[in-house]
Formats: C-alpha cells, structure tokens, sequence
C-alpha cells in the first residue's frame, strides 16, 4: 500500500471517529479504511487506534502520530502546489541554438519581446553555422535553416528564410546592373561558404516565366555574412543574403537590390527539438513564440 494514501486516510479516521464516517467521506467501504489503518500499524509497530464494538479512539503513540500525519501531508500539498505552479509558469535557464545571421539579425531582436514577456526565463543563444547535436551538446530548441534530412528530432516548420541580391552602387556603376538571371555569369558573384561545404556555384531566381537558374563565379567566398555584406558594401560584388540583415543598408542606399523582377531563392527553416522531452514551461513559451513570431503566415498555409 501507498504510506502516504494510509497516512491521510488514518487522518481522516482520526478525525471523523469511525471506519464507517471515514469510508462515507471518502467514496471506500469501512473494510478498506480498516485495512489501511492495519498496514500502518504494522508498519510502525504500534497500536494508533483503540477498537471497541462501540467506539474507537486514537491510543497515546495515535495522537502523536495524528500530529505528525497531519504536518507531513501539510508540506506534501505544499510541494505539489509548488510542482504545479514551477509547471504552468515558465521560469529557468532555456539552451537555444541558430544559425549566425538569422540569430543575429532575426532571432535576437525579437528574443527582447519573449524576455519581456518571461521575466522568470533567461536564454543561453549559441549562434553558429555548424550543424550542432543538439541531443548531444545539450541543445533544447535549435533553429536550422536548409533541407532536413531524416532524423528523428520533432521540426516545426517555420516561414521559408527570404534571401535578396545586391550590390554596392560603386560596383553597379562600373560593371553595370544585371537585367536578367543570366547576366550575373559576367559578374563577380560573392560566395557564402558552409563550414561543411563550399559557396553555392548556381544561383536560381523565379518569375512568372518559371525558374531561373544560372552559374556564378565567385573569386571571393567568405563563411559569415556580415562579412560578405562589408564585401559588397566595399563594391567587390553581387551578394545573395537574408532580407533581414541588409534591410538597413538596402533603406540607405549603400546597398541597391538587383533583378527586383526576379524572386530570389529561400531557404527552408525549421524549429528542431528533441522527441522524448516533455515540454517544459519555458520550452512551450519559447516554441510558441518562435512559431507565433516567424511560423508562416496564414494564407501561406492554406496554399501549401
């Protein structure tokens, strides 16, 4: 038998007077109350109630133990309470991971609103291009960006990552500005390079017209996009990168969008997190934000 089901129903004898109260307050037959209260006593060695055909009364080690029954099922509610309470609101530390770009100019930004509205949650951001384990490296939520392979992580798919082309005005005025896809073949085309492989070498577009896809020649690939967005600042080239890093430098003017008739390729984006965690608070606060904040939009939806 449970002890502390025992201990509560002896409490409850204790307090009524008689098996057969006790058993009409809880919903069990006077046989049963009797069959707990005997386990009790076994168990301690010790007579708790005295037993008449007429009455029944709690011995000397009975009243004591009534005390102390009553105080240990005081802090028992106490620590569930606290249990649902730590369960319904998000509070601790939360291990995210993103890729480098889209954590710095998307990601983070908006992590200022999510800690404003969890102020018992801190956030421990990694923000890296590699792939990461995040089984392994202890990772609760990760946001990667490109074609999943199979795997058994839970992925919540995310709106596609908008990616835009352009180039510095020095560089357009020199060697001219590409009307079509096809014209980038002549163009210095900067490289964003994986850490586990080199810079795409074919760029595609889409119009009405269909897909667009051309070669690119790239003399200089870098592995960070604020790096290759310095690059094509300093006119050294065409750069292919996320809208949200250079919606700034595209406003200035120190950055101009070219084959604005020609939508650039996106990336695939999806929220990764591990099959066998339950949800904690602060993980279901931080899943819903990320898929409230750039889940896709509604109508996207109802297409796909």
């Amino acid at each position: 038998m449970d002890r502390l089901t025992s201990m509560a129903i002896f409490v409850k004898a204790a307090e009524t007077g008689s098996f057969a109260a006790t058993g009409v307050a809880l919903g069990l037959s006077s046989q049963l109350i009797g069959k707990h209260i005997r386990f009790l006593e076994a168990s301690f060695g010790m007579q708790l109630i005295n037993r008449t055909t007429r009455r029944q009364s709690l011995t000397e080690a009975g009243r004591a133990f009534y005390e102390r029954s009553k105080a240990v099922l005081a802090e028992v509610e106490a620590a569930e309470a606290l249990a649902d309470s730590l369960r319904a609101v998000p509070r601790g530390k939360l291990k995210v991971n993103a890729p480098v770009s889209f954590g710095t100019y998307s990601l983070i930004p908006m992590l200022a609103l999510y800690l404003r509205e969890h102020p018992d949650v801190s956030v421990d951001v990694t923000l890296t291009d590699r792939v990461v384990d995040m089984i392994d490296e202890g990772y609760e939520a990760v946001i990667r960006i490109a074609p999943l392979p199979d795997s058994r992580l839970i992925a919540r798919p995310l709106a596609p990552y908008r990616l835009v082309a352009c180039a510095s005005p020095a560089y357009l005025s020199e060697r001219g500005t590409p009307q079509h896809p096809a014209d980038l073949a002549a163009h210095e085309c900067l490289g964003f390079a994986y850490w586990t492989r080199p810079a795409d070498s074919v760029w595609e577009f889409t119009s009405a017209h269909g897909t667009q896809a051309v070669r690119v020649k790239s003399r200089m690939s870098i592995n960070n996009g604020q790096a290759l967005r310095e690059a094509a600042i300093e006119g050294l080239g065409i750069i292919l990168q996320p809208c949200d890093m250079l919606r700034g430098d595209l406003a200035s003017g120190r950055l101009l969008r070219v084959l604005p008739d020609y939508e650039p390729p996106s990336r695939p984006m999806h929220l990764l997190l591990a099959p066998d965690r339950r949800p904690t608070p602060k993980l279901r606060s931080f899943v819903d934000f990320v898929v409230r904040t750039f889940g896709m939009p509604l109508d996207s939806r109802q297409r796909a």
